[in-house]
């Protein structure tokens, strides 16, 4: 017992160090970076806890759900108005691409197409993060993957905007909202996440701790019951802590050759994806009138924080980018989870067929193991 505590004490204190420089130095998702980088130095070299308790990756899943699930209010999407078809069509087509581009990460050797996909899809990296293990996923490329897609997208988003676009700056400032006493949000979150999980668990929704808390959140939300709650701010840095140590926590030497082996495809794979979204980004602009500037930050796979920074200093229609960030966000979150259980449960059914052939009718190549079928 005095051994574990000694290395969560450590754990901690590492983690706080390090976030506190990364984000002297202005890194996005500080918190996040850290816990993760510090919990998978410890795992490799063996002086870290085993992992993080079940409870507290499921307060963590909870909190982001329930924080994602309070931006879907009536303002956010009446924002869409009339380009509401388009907006969506190319959200869709955006979670289309991005399990394409998973599939194609899953060629080579070290990832499996279930990790794959969660590894590419545009949106919610924290999120998707938090889910894989709970899905059958590998969270340790999951989360290599999507925060090396976000970095790159925060690094290169204000260079594009402002070299192929012509963004500037504006005066212009963000919307300001009320709000409510902390206790008000902490109590409405925790009863979002008590309720959600436990409806979702009842109705066997895949992803219980995800799922459950972002549909009770949104549901409130959308009714406007709840218009001033907000989660409280510092319950997603905990949060993205613990969901940082659940990731890093998984890391191995064998699985950190695995990722250093699998980085250059996904770079490659991630440009792709930025690309293509830019390119849906100018038929959002022609379908729905608006500026191609517009078009592009509201396309942009990821990085929703530094897109609405962008947008605000630049003066374009903040409200319409955030709806369609927001909504994209939602849509993957939501389908990441029922997709990834329809892949098992098909990935399932052609085990069990081919383990039901006779031996000399088996193919030579392929699944070998238990081990294999179960990545």
């Amino acid at each position: 017992m005095r051994k574990a505590l000694l290395r969560w004490t450590a754990l901690l204190g590492v983690t706080a160090v390090v976030w506190a420089v990364l984000a002297a130095l202005g890194l996005s998702a500080s918190a996040l970076f850290a816990s993760l980088v510090v919990a998978a130095f410890f795992a490799v070299r063996g002086i870290g806890p085993s992992r993080v308790p079940k409870p507290a990756g499921m307060l963590a899943q909870g909190i982001l759900a329930v924080s994602i699930g309070l931006m879907v209010d009536t303002d956010t999407l009446s924002a869409l108005g009339s380009a509401w078809v388009p907006a969506l069509g190319v959200c869709v087509a955006t979670l289309v691409v991005s399990v394409a581009a998973g599939f194609l990460l899953a060629a080579h050797k070290d990832v499996d197409a279930l990790t794959g996909a969660l590894s590419m899809i545009a949106g919610g990296a924290q999120g998707l993060v938090a889910v894989t293990r709970e899905l059958g996923g590998d969270e340790r490329i999951v989360a290599v993957v999507q925060y090396l897609r976000v970095g790159l997208i925060i690094v290169t988003m204000p260079l594009v905007a402002t070299l192929v676009f012509g963004a500037g700056s504006s005066s212009g400032s963000a919307r300001e909202t009320g709000g409510t006493a902390w206790y008000l949000d902490l109590l409405v979150v925790a009863a979002c996440i008590a309720c959600g999980v436990g409806v979702a668990k009842l109705i066997r929704l895949p992803a219980p701790a995800t799922l459950g808390p972002l549909a009770v959140s949104m549901a409130l939300e959308l009714s406007g019951w709840i218009d001033s709650v907000s989660a409280p701010m510092v319950l997603l840095p905990i949060a993205f802590v613990l969901i940082g140590w659940q990731a890093g926590l998984a890391f191995t030497r064998d699985s950190v050759r695995a990722v250093g082996r699998v980085f250059p495809y996904a770079v490659v794979l991630i440009a792709a994806v930025g690309v293509i979204c830019a390119l849906l980004g100018l038929v959002l602009s022609h379908a729905a009138g608006i500026t191609l500037l517009e078009g592009y930050l509201a396309t942009t796979p990821g990085g929703l924080s530094a897109v609405l920074a962008v947008s605000a200093a630049s003066g374009v229609n903040v409200t319409f980018v955030a709806a369609v960030q927001v909504v994209r966000l939602v849509i993957m979150l939501f389908a990441a989870p029922f997709g990834a259980k329809a892949f098992v449960a098909l990935r399932n059914r052609r085990a069990k067929e081919i383990g039901a052939r006779p031996k000399s009718c088996r193919p030579m190549t392929g699944v070998s193991s238990a081990d294999d079928i179960d990545r």
